[in-house]
């Protein structure tokens, strides 16, 4: 199970061989690309930024959580940093499994996890020279609710 936060391009054949397990029936990955749109806005490029050390930390903590949770043989995630074009792969995630059920659930359950938790942060560049700052856990499906604001009471 490996976890890692990279600067150089990734390369999913070579990651995926590094999965290789005769006992597995399935394989699936995850591959997540810099689109150019989000939430209305035209993008040019996305910056990523991370705590390395927590990140790979939290990560590793997720891949075996993960594990005690599916039955899969092996399991690898590797996200980006620094500025990435249109296209490019920001992210990446590979399971192993003896059958596709399990690898599927898993790969999903990480991917999913890395956004939540991982403390990775994005810069969008936008297409009308705005910029604006992302922690991965404050958009989509994993925003945090606003706190409650205390209300007035009668004066």
């Amino acid at each position: 199970m490996t976890f890692r936060i990279s600067t150089t391009p990734l390369d999913p054949p070579t990651l995926a061989r590094d999965l290789l397990d005769l006992r597995a029936g399935a394989y699936v990955e995850f591959q997540g690309w810099v689109r150019n749109h989000n939430e209305d806005q035209a993008v040019q490029a996305l910056e990523y930024e991370a705590y390395v050390a927590l990140a790979e930390k939290e990560g590793a903590r997720i891949l075996a959580e993960v594990a005690t949770r599916h039955a899969i043989l092996g399991a690898a995630c590797v996200h980006r940093t620094g500025l990435l074009q249109l296209g490019e792969l920001a992210v990446w995630v590979g399971v192993t499994a003896a059958h596709r059920g399990a690898a599927f659930e898993a790969c999903r359950a990480i991917i999913d996890e890395t956004k939540a938790r991982v403390p990775i942060w994005k810069k969008e560049h936008y297409t009308s020279g705005a910029t604006g700052w992302i922690n991965c856990a404050t958009r989509g499906d994993f925003a945090t609710p606003a706190a409650p604001q205390p209300q007035a009471g009668p004066g």
